[in-house]
């Protein structure tokens, strides 16, 4: 069993203790953010939804025309042998692939050898018996940080380059500075002034019994966390509609929940200082959410 003090990092191909574990300054994914990602969730020791993962994983690569040549089983692999050497079936669990070391400059070349890193983190239950990895509902705040339209970057891509991201918690961290308590997330728009997501989450918010977000035809990350809610939607016969939307629309909602694979569904108690809160159906939704979690990882 891994020390607390010391998890074990799996490393291309190696596991490590992550004080012992190190990747090349030369490498592309440090020096230019050229790298894939995926942030996954075990339940029970399972990796939940790992086919939707593996499927954004190589669209991302594709986009990055990073042909790393590993397969399916071979990354599965390693995040397994990660688990088991932490000693950990419950957990947050991030797999970064990047074009490793390479010669030259910015021009990639057509030949990798991809820098292969897995690290894993302990996390509550999920499921029926589950806890929520947040103590509370969020507070969101809006911010003057624009998305990068999905004609720069794929807005599908989840890629090393979080500048957007960080610039959004850098500016919402500034504007809360003398706040009684900082806002947990930043809602950003797109170049137009729309709502598009979170720093780290996508949006989803209830009017009239209608389920709305923000559609992916913009620069919004097709979550897999927001997939699987609108598929539950569908099975609940809720309504659900996609669309752009302003951000009165969201702010005169009668329910507001973000979602992303650690959080699950989590209210947004209030936006821009303006109360919303959850409601039945986002307690529903999390509701189903939760059960599909213990049939696909625990039973």
């Amino acid at each position: 069993m891994a020390d607390e003090r010391d998890p074990i990092y799996h490393v291309d191909g190696d596991l490590v203790p992550a004080s012992e574990a190190t990747v090349s300054v030369d490498d592309r994914g440090f020096r230019y953010g050229d790298a894939a990602f995926e942030t996954l969730r075990a339940y029970g020791g399972t990796i939940f939804e790992w086919g939707a993962h593996l499927e954004r994983l190589e669209a991302t690569c594709d986009a990055l025309s990073l042909a790393h040549g590993l397969s399916g089983d071979d990354l599965r692999g390693r995040i397994d042998e990660t688990l088991a050497a932490n000693d950990l079936e419950d957990a947050y669990v991030r797999l970064s692939i990047t074009r490793g070391v390479q010669p030259g400059k910015l021009t990639p070349q057509p030949e990798v050898d991809p820098t292969v890193v897995i690290y894993a983190k302990p996390l509550p239950r999920g499921g029926v018996d589950g806890e929520s990895v947040w103590d509370d509902v969020a507070t969101v705040r809006t911010v003057e940080t624009r998305r990068i339209p999905d004609e720069s970057i794929p807005a599908a891509a989840k890629t090393h380059n979080y500048l957007n991201g960080i610039l959004a918690r850098a500016e919402l961290r500034a504007a809360t500075e003398d706040e009684a308590s900082e806002a947990d997330e930043a809602l950003v728009c797109d170049l137009e002034g729309c709502v598009a997501e979170g720093a780290t989450s996508n949006l989803f918010f209830v009017r009239d019994g209608v389920l709305q977000t923000p559609t992916t035809d913009g620069d919004v990350l097709p979550g897999i966390t927001r997939a699987i809610v609108l598929e539950l939607a569908a099975e609940a016969d809720v309504p659900v509609r996609d669309g752009r939307y302003e951000l009165e629309d969201v702010r005169a909602a009668d329910e507001a929940f973000l979602t992303n694979r650690t959080w699950e569904l989590r209210p947004i108690a209030t936006l821009d200082g303006r109360a919303i809160g959850g409601g039945p159906i986002t307690e529903r939704l999390s509701r189903l959410y939760d059960e599909r979690v213990e049939r696909a990882c625990y039973e």
